[in-house]
């Protein structure tokens, strides 16, 4: 992948994209929300390089309550600079490259779709946005002190060396990568929920939704009905 990304899709495209983000994906087996809640985020040790960086909230117009998905207008500005775009892009890659099934996170506009999320002007995106900007800062920071140079620029091997320790919830517990592991683990989700949001995320998965049925609606499965009959029955009365 190229170190400088190019634009995939218009921004249209990724504000539809947006919503579908905030739904729930299946990957593996695994429930995913992009808007899920994270793991609350400890306190900094002194032991840590986490940048935490206190970033101005953006508060700017929003959609609204009947937003026209059709023709969705851009209330806020997308806010990545260059050299965070670049950094996003080639995560994403690393999380979601091309493979026998599809093309890579990059090629379907997945970076693109984060910068909207991180610059949307809500709660949950907002607070996601100071997570992912220190993240990327870290990032910088760590190559820095471990090879003397940014993280775009060091080796692949080297690269590889940093990523693996912060890709492992096992070192949610070391005060040196607790954040940078909550940073990565919530980046993870993004590349993924948008990902598999996108056409050729969908392809990869099978989904055969907006298909029209020629005849009557067959209705859900025994399974499913069994399913949805247990979760009613357990709800609280």
């Amino acid at each position: 992948m190229s170190e400088k990304y190019i634009s995939k899709i218009n921004r249209r495209d990724s504000l539809k994209w947006l919503g579908s983000m905030t739904s729930v994906v299946v990957i593996g087996g695994v429930v995913v929300a992009c808007d899920a809640p994270e793991p609350k985020i400890p306190d900094i040790d002194p032991n840590s390089n986490w940048p935490n960086v206190k970033f101005k909230v953006i508060d700017g117009p929003k959609y609204g309550q009947d937003p026209d998905l059709i023709n969705p207008v851009t209330p806020w500005p997308r806010t990545l600079n260059k050299a965070q775009l670049n950094l996003i892009a080639h995560l994403s890659d690393i999380i979601c490259p091309t493979d026998d099934k599809g093309p890579s996170a990059t090629f379907v506009g997945v970076p693109e779709v984060i910068d909207e999320w991180v610059s949307a002007p809500y709660e949950v995106q907002q607070k996601d946005r100071g997570l992912i900007l220190n993240g990327l800062q870290w990032l910088d920071d760590e190559a820095n002190r471990r090879f003397d140079n940014d993280f775009l620029s060091v080796s692949d091997a080297m690269k590889n060396l940093i990523i693996n320790d912060i890709a492992y919830r096992k070192n949610l517990n070391n005060p040196e990568f607790e954040h940078a592991v909550l940073f990565f683990s919530k980046l993870r989700t993004l590349v993924f929920g948008g990902y598999f949001t996108s056409p050729e995320g969908m392809v990869d998965i099978g989904y055969i939704g907006n298909i029209p049925i020629i005849g009557d609606y067959p209705g859900p499965t025994d399974e499913a009905m069994t399913h949805l009959n247990e979760i009613i029955a357990n709800l609280p009365s």
